[in-house]
């Protein structure tokens, strides 16, 4: 109870005028978004701030799974010959009132064909504001996918695709798929000030945006008028905490109630802290270094697979991870179906990979490698890890500069097709499909975006795009299993890790359920008193 009234107390600091009695959770989350709109962005940060707290998609994911449920749809059809699918949508769902928007209707279908007419129409003010930069939707070739969405009535949607796609309805439940006011960003655009919807967003999830200061909290209330019904706590607050050391130190006095991204040489010390229960599960990730496959010599696989061999990817597991995950040698995780577990690894092997550099005709290589600024979960230190690459690699002759950026320059940079070295990056699913990570990451449509290694290898594409159109999840298996064959053999990444993932929670907190997508949800979430 003492510690549940301190925590309210820092939480109405940061709130002003919150009532004293009002029930407040303080999540000290990692990092600032980089903006309020899914649709633009795509780290967890970012989805944590927005579309598991303001917004909606039409269907979404069973806390703790990867299993579909309705969502803003209440049922959907899928034609027999998989070109179509037409949702009914809740005729009870609303979007937020706050200060800056009064709806003055319910969510229609009008709101759904705008949310992804604003990603795929070139006219859309939306989609001229963000430069059609749509980087989930474009890597996901969702623009040629979907030929038409149509309005069968104010609550049925039906969209009309291009060819059968397998994932199409899993995709639906991501960030980028959230549900948009057109009413809101309309009277936004009528008053010149369409940029507002990034900074002061408007849906229908459980919470609705209040304020935000830069670098330093986020504030939510519970949406009353949420069609679920309202949340157990009255108030949301994210204090943006990037060191995990100080959250930790935070979390151990109450100041928040959970945390992400412990550091793993905590771990056992929260375990054995009776205020703290530690959450934790086999992550759905992958954390890899991409090559720029366009720059020499990095263009050539032989190249690329000697530098990987002359990495120690167990010292990484051991130093960096403390133990707290395995080595990775395919693109997607042990847990995903369609893994491929008969993929031999490069070994570790430096006399090796100077002999391969040597074969090259590669002397006295330079490089940059890209160190992440902010933890991830399948990637708890990112500096530490380039630092153990530049002494492996330094035994082979190749000189390493280690280079970082801020958290938002770094990925922009990232994407760039004409940047220099490799970058240290990562992935966790978003919806347990091998796409997310094959189609997404590595697929030609995504090069200039999420496709940080800008590699474009037509029997790869092939394999996976072909893939796409299956509905037999044993025939798509099959075609991903080769796909990773060709992965190995041609080595755009040098894949590093899959991390094992912990959440510290304080006891009081109740409801809460770890997400095998890596987000963080407090919907259903409450605090015992």
């Amino acid at each position: 109870m003492k510690k549940t009234l301190l925590a309210a107390g820092v939480a109405a600091m940061m709130m002003g005028a919150t009532p004293v009695m009002a029930k407040t959770l303080v999540y000290c989350s990692e990092g600032s978004p980089e903006g309020f709109d899914p649709a633009i962005y795509t780290t967890s940060t970012t989805f944590d701030a927005t579309s598991e707290t303001v917004f909606n998609m039409l269907v979404q994911f069973k806390p703790g799974t990867t299993e579909l449920e309705p969502a803003i749809a209440k049922s959907w059809e899928v034609s027999d010959d998989g070109l179509s699918v037409t949702f009914h949508l809740r005729d009870d769902v609303k979007f937020q009132t706050t200060d800056f928007f009064t709806p003055s209707r319910p969510l229609n279908a009008d709101d759904v064909i705008w949310s992804f007419e604003r990603q795929m129409d070139k006219g859309n003010p939306y989609y001229k504001l963000a430069n059609g930069n749509f980087e989930y939707f474009n890597a996901m070739s969702m623009g040629e996918l979907i030929k038409s969405i149509e309005k069968v009535d104010e609550h049925t949607v039906k969209f009309v695709l291009t060819e059968p796609n397998a994932p199409f309805l899993a995709n639906l439940a991501m960030p980028f798929a959230s549900i948009h006011s057109q009413e809101y960003e309309q009277q936004l655009i009528d008053e010149g000030k369409p940029q507002q919807a990034n900074q002061q967003p408007i849906g229908t999830g459980p919470f609705q945006f209040v304020a935000y200061r830069e670098d330093a909290a986020i504030r939510y209330q519970a949406n009353p008028d949420y069609f679920r019904g309202k949340q157990p706590i009255d108030n949301l607050v994210f204090a943006i905490t990037p060191d995990a050391q100080v959250r930790y130190q935070k979390l151990m006095a109450g100041e928040c109630q959970v945390m992400p991204f412990p550091n793993p040489s905590d771990v056992k010390a929260m375990k054995q802290n009776d205020a703290i229960q530690v959450l934790q599960e086999p992550g759905l990730n992958v954390a890899y270094l991409a090559y720029n496959t366009q720059e020499k010599p990095f263009d050539q696989p032989e190249v690329r697979r000697a530098l990987n061999m002359a990495i120690n990817k167990q010292a990484i597991i051991d130093a960096v991870f403390q133990g707290a995950g395995e080595v990775a040698k395919n693109p997607i995780p042990p847990t995903m179906w369609s893994y491929n577990d008969a993929v031999k690894d490069d070994p570790y092997d430096p006399e090796k990979a100077k002999q391969m550099l040597a074969d090259a005709g590669v002397k006295n290589l330079k490089m940059d490698i890209w160190a992440m600024p902010v933890q991830r979960p399948y990637m708890p230190n990112a500096r530490r890890t380039a630092e153990l690459m530049q002494a492996d690699l330094a035994k082979v002759g190749v000189d390493v500069n280690i280079v970082t950026y801020e958290w938002g320059e770094y990925l922009k940079r990232a994407s760039a097709v004409d940047r220099k070295g490799a970058v240290i990056l990562g992935w966790t699913g978003d919806n347990g499909d091998p796409d997310n990570f094959m189609g997404t990451l590595l697929s030609c449509a995504g090069v200039g975006g999420a496709n940080r290694s800008q590699w474009c290898y037509k029997p790869f594409d092939d394999l996976i795009q072909q893939a796409r159109t299956l509905s037999d999840q044993a025939e798509r298996a099959k075609l991903y299993e080769k796909a990773q064959v060709i992965f190995k053999q041609q080595a755009p990444w040098d894949t590093l890790a899959h991390s094992t993932v912990f959440m510290p929670i304080r006891k009081e907190v109740t409801g809460y359920v770890i997400n095998p997508l890596g987000l963080h949800s407090f919907e259903g979430v409450d605090i015992q008193e």
